[in-house]
């Protein structure tokens, strides 16, 4: 990004997250075995992610992505295709873990054929874990085989308003048509649980035919990159761990994606104080 070199990726992105609220998560990745790939770990180790299913390879390099900010600090997307996280190789993390609460994907990572097989072989391998979807949306790889993909899976869906819009064929959203449009996609879909973000304005969660709406908090925007990763750790985090209630759960992920927002990349480095508030290292 325009301010310096930042580790990122959505479901890495969402490990952090998940990591610094205590939770245990395992990506499920690769890297070349380079320098931006040495970094990577280094990086995620001090944070506290475990790596074993991150896989080395020379055969390509490690994924690099340029962002482009506008005025509000939103961005747009360069990503590099042939890179190592086009090849993930899912049977080390079969092989070494019992099923896991949940298995979180998203679009971006289905843009190659042996992906999509590599994901089916870990569905097939963990029936019982929950399937999160946060969709990811990324031209030029946003493909309906993508798509269908993953919501055919789903049994939870997080998505941007933006994201919501390409589903539903409309381009803005009230509150109230943030609900309607997100039960349309449930009965669409088969998919009882769904949660929108609607940037400044806030969020949304459809939770087994019941309907919740979270106003966004006033945030010094730095940039938006990693916001919704955040937020949907924080949910998880809260759903999955806490066993809180979804209200709660849903204004603890948007006080996430906020603090996110007011800071440079996707991982500042913070704990949660007593509070469950996220606090900044200093």
């Amino acid at each position: 990004v325009p301010r310096g070199l930042f580790l990122g990726g959505a479901p890495v992105n969402v490990a952090w997250h998940l990591c610094r609220q205590g939770v245990r998560a395992l990506p499920v990745t690769g890297i070349g075995r380079d320098f931006l790939g040495a970094e990577m770990q280094r990086r995620l180790i001090a944070g506290g992610v475990d790596l074993r299913f991150v896989a080395e390879t020379a055969r390509c390099p490690t994924g690099t992505v340029q962002a482009r900010l506008d005025d509000r600090g939103v961005p747009a997307f360069h990503i590099a295709r042939g890179v190592a996280w086009d090849h993930i190789d899912p049977q080390p993390a079969i092989r070494g873990v019992s099923s896991p609460d949940a298995v979180i994907y998203g679009t971006l990572a289905l843009r190659e054929k042996p992906n999509r097989r590599s994901l089916a072989a870990l569905l097939r391998a963990w029936p019982a874990a929950w399937r999160v979807v946060d969709l990811n949306l990324r031209p030029p790889f946003d493909t309906a085989t993508a798509i269908d993909l993953a919501l055919g899976e789903a049994q939870f869906l997080k998505l941007n308003e933006h994201e919501l819009a390409r589903l539903d064929g409309r381009s803005r959203f009230s509150p109230a048509g943030l609900e309607q449009a997100a039960r349309r996609i449930a009965s669409r879909h088969g998919i009882s649980r769904i949660c929108i973000t609607a940037g400044d304005r806030g969020a949304g969660l459809l939770w087994d035919d019941d309907w919740r709406w979270e106003p966004a908090r006033p945030a010094a925007v730095r940039d938006t990159i990693g916001a919704g990763d955040a937020f949907l750790a924080g949910l998880l985090a809260a759903l999955l761990v806490r066993r809180q209630a979804p209200p709660q759960a849903l204004m603890h992920a948007c006080r996430m994606g906020e603090f996110v927002a007011a800071r440079d990349g996707s991982m500042p480095l913070y704990q949660l104080n007593s509070r469950g508030q996220p606090r900044e290292f200093r």
